[in-house]
């Protein structure tokens, strides 16, 4: 971080939540970033798209050993419903997440299919099921 970091930091703030900003009244985040009215960039959303696909990805090798075995479209299908879901519903999948476990890709997509998330994000999960049962991209 250099001077100018520093200054305007100190000017700014530092926030990594939005917030509200009490001169404009409009949401901010990070070092004064008006999001109501610059937004983000496109690289900067691909940016964050990035890091929470990395994050997935890391939650999913620490808390499911059999990750790491699955091939690279059914980590991918389990990156989709740790991003969608978050770790902690996702681990609430027990039967799904068992079968997983045991390489009964069928039952898994069977197990995420019949839940109210599936009711809830329609053909995403279809989509992430048939990636599950194939192992291929839809």
């Amino acid at each position: 971080m250099n001077r100018l970091h520093r200054l305007i930091i100190r000017h700014e703030g530092f926030e990594q939540k939005p917030y509200k900003d009490v001169l404009t009244g409009d949401i901010t985040i990070g070092v004064g970033r008006n999001l109501s009215s610059i937004g983000l960039s496109h690289d900067e959303v691909m940016y964050l798209l990035d890091s929470d696909i990395g994050r997935c990805d890391r939650e999913l090798q620490y808390h499911f050993k059999w990750y790491l075995e699955l091939g690279r479209v059914r980590q991918d299908a389990m990156i989709n419903l740790c991003f969608n879901l978050g770790m902690t519903k996702l681990k609430s999948f027990k039967r799904a997440l068992a079968s997983m476990g045991d390489h009964d890709f069928e039952a898994a997509a069977d197990h995420f299919l019949d839940s109210k998330w599936a009711d809830q994000v329609g053909q995403r999960a279809e989509d992430v099921a048939y990636m599950i049962r194939s192992g291929k991209y839809p």
